[in-house]
């Protein structure tokens, strides 16, 4: 179980890692915006970061926002570095949960996640890379699981809207839920939307180590997941969707890896039985699929080779028509962006045995929420960690490396989610 009291010697209940970065200042915004959702109403929080400087500007600019000027005064700032190792351990050593914004994550993750496992200090990060979240599981779920610290990787827009689509979609379901594709749209204002090329930089990288993933995997060694009901069919790299009556292409974050990891959970702790998973994007009409193939010939024709990937990573707008920037979106771009994620699932219903058959039983789930990167994302993260200070003991029953999916799916997050505008609902 989850120790989530602050003490003398742990004075935190939340230090948001990262704070001065362009994620990390959103988090800290949210995290001060939800102060008063914790036991007893009164949220100990600190900020931390490289810059003292710059961390003084986020509560500034934090106060601004927030029309609350005592953050300036009442929020402490914590000095650590990722390569400073003895500074990671004295700001675990005071939190009990650290919110770790700090990425890429494959160059900076790792000393973090040990950090936190060494010191006694719950971690959640807002990962989209699969060779990061795996290897730490890989590397640490042994440690974490005797030191009784959770490490909950992806809980962000990748991949909590995704892995807890899954989970509610399951649970809504009157019978036993065999398949289930997402269909991902996002919706811009006038101003348009784009994203921090953080998020770009991961990606260049995530597919440029690709086989070092299929090793990792390779490791664990894991047996075939058994399947009930038909094996579920993957579509085309390119296909029109009748769904959300667009063009629509793979999903190419980390969802569906996420999503696969909490069903062996499911299957192998809980006894569950799978759940078959395809995660899919709209990408719009003709024009929107013709700038796609050229990005799209471009991204793998330079990211195999180091000055191909020194060059994406010069120059996003260039290589992906403004999608991303270096400059991120602004307030009001952010204002104006809004996603959705519809789950169609099959299933046998509850007078059907599941193992004769076809399945006979379906169910449409919507999950809706305001603009993915800068603004859902700090309220999944931000939630997934109050819900760990409020709910410890509806927690997995030891320590390790987890998804949101396998951690919180006998919580109350989906609840909490939908009081702070990410909505879950069945069509």
């Amino acid at each position: 179980m989850a120790r989530v009291e602050v003490s003398t010697n742990r004075p935190y209940h939340l230090v948001i890692f990262g704070a001065s970065g362009f994620t990390g200042q959103f988090v800290a915004e949210e995290v001060a915006r939800t102060a008063s959702e914790v036991p007893g109403g009164s949220l100990k929080w600190a900020v931390a970061g490289r810059s003292r400087q710059k961390l003084e500007k986020v509560l500034e600019q934090a106060a601004g926002v927030l029309s609350k000027p005592e953050l300036r005064t009442e929020v402490d700032i914590l000095v650590a570095d990722v390569g400073e190792p003895d500074s990671l351990a004295a700001m675990c050593k005071q939190a009990v949960i650290v919110l770790n914004c700090v990425g890429p994550y494959r160059f900076y993750g790792e000393p973090v996640v040990k950090a936190c496992v060494e010191n006694g200090a719950h971690h959640i990060d807002i990962c989209g890379e699969p060779q990061f979240l795996e290897g730490m599981q890989f590397k640490y779920n042994s440690q974490a699981a005797d030191s009784g610290v959770y490490v909950i990787g992806s809980c962000g827009f990748d991949s909590i809207p995704a892995d807890m689509g899954v989970v509610f979609t399951r649970d809504q379901f009157m019978g036993t839920l065999t398949t289930v594709e997402s269909f991902l749209t996002v919706s811009t204002g006038p101003d348009g939307g784009c994203i921090h090329d953080g998020t770009w930089q991961s990606a260049i990288y995530g597919f440029a180590d690709g086989q070092k993933l299929l090793s990792l995997r390779r490791k664990f060694n894991h047996k075939p997941l058994p399947t009930v009901g038909s094996k579920l069919k993957r579509r085309g790299m390119l296909f029109f969707s009748n769904e959300i009556q667009q063009y629509t292409v793979p999903f190419m974050g980390s969802d569906p890896s996420v999503v696969k990891r909490s069903q062996r959970f499911m299957v192998e702790e809980h006894q569950a039985s799978q759940v078959q998973y395809g995660a899919y994007a709209g990408v719009g009409g003709v024009v929107s699929v013709a700038k796609l193939i050229f990005a799209g010939m471009m991204f793998w024709l330079l990211v195999k080779f180091s000055f191909g990937r020194n060059l994406l990573i010069k120059y996003p707008e260039l290589f992906t028509f403004g999608t991303f920037s270096k400059a991120g979106p602004s307030r009001k771009q952010m204002d104006g962006t809004s996603f959705q994620f519809t789950f169609c699932g099959e299933g046998y219903s509850e007078d059907q045995d599941p193992s004769k058959g076809n399945p006979n039983g379906k169910i449409r789930v919507l999950v809706q929420g305001p603009e993915p990167g800068y603004v859902a994302t700090p309220i999944a993260m931000v939630q997934a960690a109050l819900t760990m200070l409020n709910e410890p003991s509806s927690l997995p029953k030891k320590g390790g490396v987890y998804t949101p999916g396998a951690a919180f799916a006998k919580t109350t997050l989906i609840d909490r989610l939908n009081k702070h505008g990410i909505q879950f609902s069945v069509m």
